[in-house]
């Protein structure tokens, strides 16, 4: 299964042009994608998901047949898997405590550090995502080391590449406002000035992604990198095979590149499921019990245990008692002269059976040893008298 998890959404995205770069990014293999939500600072106290909610792919796709009997019916490819997911820009520590409700709101949280600080953060402390997501198109206020980038991988959180970054979007609004207007309103040559400084900018900013790319791969070598979109229509989106291409060429090696789309993104899928939905990550929750039911269910439970803690002293006691007769019937045995022992006329236990004809007693080993000691010192008187 093929994975992006970032198509870019905002509050100004069309219902049409969603639906169309939903079905186009299934037509092209991904089955599962993420519809992303940047969120800046602050984040509000109530946290609500905007985000569509679209129906579970069926088994089939919808066939739209033309308005024209000549031409012939069209299949629109069906949608695919979509999940919900949020970027969180991150620029102080004090925003960290609004984590754990943006886990609840939605399927996937990312966070986008944009600062030392919260970078570092990202990377060594915060437990709640599992994205870190960088605008590479910028000169980052940071340097990607290798300390921090190898311990955010080995905790489990996975670096993001957008490659639709640096093949689609206008130049910066500040330094465009800065030169003057794409429409040439200075004249004609600010407008010329313009239009080479929106050249000069583009240029720039996919220098500075490669740059960047190659950093964090450096950093990483290779491990713990994903490969999204962030498209924000059809034209961001890109083949499987040519964003392979794309990346090796970055300097990502290919077997890296097809884990960045393939198990690595689903790997991030799964560990935010089982977050949701089970206990620590080993058990899966999949009811609640009531809670009067619980109460009288452990009520009973604790009158049989100490039912059960009452009965066994009087056990112990009967099996006492039971020793103690069986000990006293054979202190009551006595010793007769030839050796032989047999039961003292005294009262016996009205529970005990006699033997039957024929039987003996069994005989113990102490009373063996006392009649072979006998038997031993009979037969040397009898050989002293013979001599």
């Amino acid at each position: 299964m093929l994975y992006d998890l970032n198509i870019a959404w905002s509050p100004n995205t069309s219902a049409a042009d969603l639906e169309r770069t939903l079905r186009f990014s299934a037509s092209l293999g991904y089955d599962v994608v993420a519809l992303n939500h940047t969120i800046g600072a602050p984040v509000p106290p109530i946290v609500t998901n905007p985000l569509p909610i679209y129906d579970p792919p069926s088994a089939t796709a919808t066939v739209i047949s033309s308005s024209s009997s000549t031409s012939p019916s069209t299949v629109q490819p069906k949608l695919p898997t979509i999940l919900r997911r949020a970027t969180l820009v991150l620029s102080e520590s004090a925003q960290n405590h609004r984590l754990p409700q943006l886990v609840s709101a939605y399927d996937i949280l990312a966070v986008r550090p944009v600062t030392d600080d919260s970078f570092q953060s990202a990377c060594l402390k915060l437990d709640e995502i599992s994205i870190i997501s960088l605008d590479l198109t910028v000169r980052q206020p940071f340097t990607l080391r290798p300390k921090p980038c190898m311990a955010a991988v080995a905790r489990g959180v996975r670096f993001e590449v957008c490659y639709s970054q640096v093949l689609q979007g206008p130049a910066p609004a500040h330094i465009l406002g800065s030169k003057g207007s794409k429409d040439g309103g200075g004249g004609g040559g600010s407008g010329g000035h313009t239009g080479g400084a929106g050249t000069i900018v583009d240029a720039r900013a996919r220098a500075t992604f490669i740059g960047n790319v190659s950093s964090l791969i450096r950093a990483t070598r290779g491990r713990g990198i994903i490969i999204s979109s962030e498209a924000k229509s059809v034209l961001g989106l890109r083949a499987p095979a040519d964003v392979l291409n794309l990346l090796n060429v970055w300097g990502l090696s290919s077997d890296r590149a097809t884990e960045g789309i393939g198990p690595l993104p689903r790997g991030v899928v799964v560990n935010e499921g089982l977050k949701r939905s089970g206990f620590r990550g080993v058990v899966n929750i999949v009811g609640h019990a009531d809670r009067e039911k619980a109460d009288v269910e452990m009520a009973e439970a604790g009158d049989g245990s100490a039912q059960v803690a009452l009965g066994k002293p009087q056990d112990k006691k009967g099996k006492k008692n039971k020793n103690q007769d069986m000990n006293n019937n054979g202190a009551k045995k006595r010793k007769t002269g030839d050796g032989t022992n047999n039961p003292a006329p005294t009262h016996v236990n009205e529970n005990t059976t006699p033997a039957g004809e024929g039987e003996e007693p069994p005989m113990r080993k102490r009373q063996a040893k006392k009649l072979k000691a006998a038997l031993r010192n009979k037969q040397a008187d009898g050989s002293v008298a013979n001599a």
